[in-house]
């Protein structure tokens, strides 16, 4: 059963660009709860929400790449 190393080293890519976003989406998050009289504060807020939403994103793409490596083989 070989195992499709393109596809394979494109799932550890996206597992590697969420690794920072899954730090940067909490922090920033609280960041803006902590500064709730900030005028941009719904800004803030969004910006994390969304960095948390790249960072599932991210970890389901990898996975299901590195899933689509190892059991479809050469196909």
């Amino acid at each position: 059963m070989p195992t499709n190393k393109k596809i394979l080293l494109k799932g550890i890519q996206f597992l590697s660009g969420a690794l920072p976003l899954l730090f940067m989406g909490p922090v920033v998050i609280n960041s803006s709860f902590k500064n709730k009289e900030n005028p941009l504060y719904p800004f803030i807020l969004g910006l994390g929400i969304f960095l948390c939403a790249a960072a599932i994103f991210c970890m389901f793409k990898g996975i299901n790449l590195i899933m689509k490596s190892l059991f479809d083989g050469n196909k």
